[in-house]
C-alpha cells in the first residue's frame, strides 16, 4: 500500500476533509493557506488565500460549491470551490476551532474560542442571508462558559450540535432552546475529534487520554473503547468494514529522531466490534493530527505534524482479510 504524498504546505496539518463524492479532498495547515486536491491521483486543483494565521478547521457543503474556513488569525471565510474566489473573510473576537456546514447545506455553525477574558461561544449562521454572511448577525449563539470546544460536528436532521470539550465531556446542545440537553463524561482529557459513521447511527471520538470510544449517537451510550499508547489526535470510521482508523502520536514536543522507527506514528487499524487492532500502517514523520476514510471505503487518508498528507489506497488482500473469531 504505497501511498501518494501531497506536499502543499508548509507546516503541521490541522484537519483533512472529503467533499460526499470523494473526488476531493480539503486540507488546512497551521500555515495560513487550505489546500484542495484531486483525491485520485494527488494532483492540488488550488489553494484558498486569505488568512493570515493557523487555519484550524475545513469543511465543504453537500454539494461541493461552497467551503468554510475557520482561523487562528479571529476570522472565519467563505469561498467558492469552483474558482478558489473568497467570497467573505469575517472577523470574530477569538480564533475559530470549530465549523461544520449543516446537511442541508443552508446553517453553518462554527464555534469561536476561550481567550482574552471571552468566553467559548457556538454560533449558527444563514447562509442564505448576506448580512449574516459578512459578518452581521447571526441566526443563534451560545455561549459555553468554563470550557473550550475543541471538536463539534452537526447531528442527523441538524437537530442538534454534538460537541467535544476540552475537559473529555461530551455535549449535545439543542440549538432551538439554546441549552444542552445531554451529556456524557467518558473521556478524561481533550476531545481532539468527532466523525460519524456511515449511517450517522454512531460516531467515534478522539482523545488526548490515548483512547477512540465509538458511541450511540441518539443515546450517547458507550458501545466501545480502543486503547492506544499515547494521545489519539483523530479516529474515523470504515463505510464498508467493519474497521476503525487511529491516528495520534507523542506530543509534538517530545518527537524524536527514533519515534518514528519504533512505529509512535504508526496509524492504526481495529476491529469495530472487537476492539482488537489488527494492523498498523507506518506513516508520517511526526504524530497524525487527521484521518478520514474514502466515501467509497477504498482508500483512507491521514494529515501530519510533518505538514504531509498522504493517501492510501488499499490492496486486495484487506477486503480479503476477516477477523477470526
Amino acid at each position: 500500500m504505497r501511498p501518494l504524498m501531497l506536499h502543499g504546505h508548509e507546516r503541521a496539518i490541522t484537519q483533512i476533509k472529503y467533499n460526499r463524492e470523494g473526488d476531493l479532498l480539503f486540507s488546512c495547515a497551521k500555515d495560513p493557506t487550505p489546500n484542495v486536491w484531486f483525491a485520485i491521483n494527488g494532483e492540488r486543483l488550488g489553494t484558498l488565500d486569505g488568512h493570515n494565521g493557523a487555519v484550524w478547521c475545513i469543511d465543504v457543503n453537500w454539494d461541493t460549491t461552497k467551503v468554510f474556513t475557520g482561523a487562528a488569525d479571529a476570522t472565519w471565510g467563505y469561498w467558492d470551490v469552483q474558482t478558489g474566489t473568497c467570497l467573505g473573510l469575517n472577523k470574530t473576537d477569538t480564533s475559530v476551532r470549530t465549523g461544520a456546514f449543516s446537511y442541508s447545506g443552508q446553517l453553518l455553525a462554527y464555534t469561536t474560542d476561550k481567550a482574552m477574558g471571552k468566553q467559548c461561544e457556538i454560533r449558527v449562521i444563514d447562509t442564505l442571508d448576506p448580512s449574516q454572511m459578512s459578518g452581521n448577525g447571526h441566526i443563534l449563539s451560545v455561549q459555553i462558559p468554563g470550557n473550550k470546544i475543541t471538536s463539534a460536528v452537526w447531528g442527523p436532521m441538524d437537530e442538534f450540535l454534538l460537541a467535544g470539550l476540552d475537559n473529555g465531556i461530551l455535549a449535545k446542545y439543542d440549538l432551538k432552546t439554546l441549552s444542552k440537553f445531554a451529556s456524557k463524561h467518558e473521556h478524561k482529557d481533550v476531545i481532539n475529534d468527532i466523525q460519524y459513521n456511515k449511517e450517522q447511527t454512531l460516531f467515534i471520538t478522539a482523545s488526548k487520554d490515548h483512547t477512540a470510544k465509538l458511541f450511540d449517537t441518539k443515546t450517547l451510550e458507550l458501545l466501545k473503547t480502543y486503547k492506544t499508547e499515547r494521545p489519539v489526535n483523530s479516529a474515523a470510521i470504515s463505510p464498508i468494514r467493519d474497521h476503525v482508523v487511529v491516528g495520534g502520536g507523542q506530543e509534538a514536543m517530545d518527537v524524536t529522531t527514533t519515534s518514528s522507527r519504533v512505529g509512535k506514528f504508526d496509524a492504526r487499524f481495529f476491529h469495530l466490534v472487537f476492539e482488537e487492532e489488527f494492523a498498523r500502517v507506518k506513516d508520517h514523520f511526526g504524530p497524525i493530527n487527521s484521518v478520514a476514510f474514502h466515501p467509497d471505503g477504498k482508500s483512507y487518508s491521514s494529515g501530519g505534524e510533518d505538514g504531509y498528507v498522504r493517501v492510501h489506497v488499499f490492496d486486495s488482500p484487506y477486503y480479503d482479510f476477516d477477523f477470526e473469531y
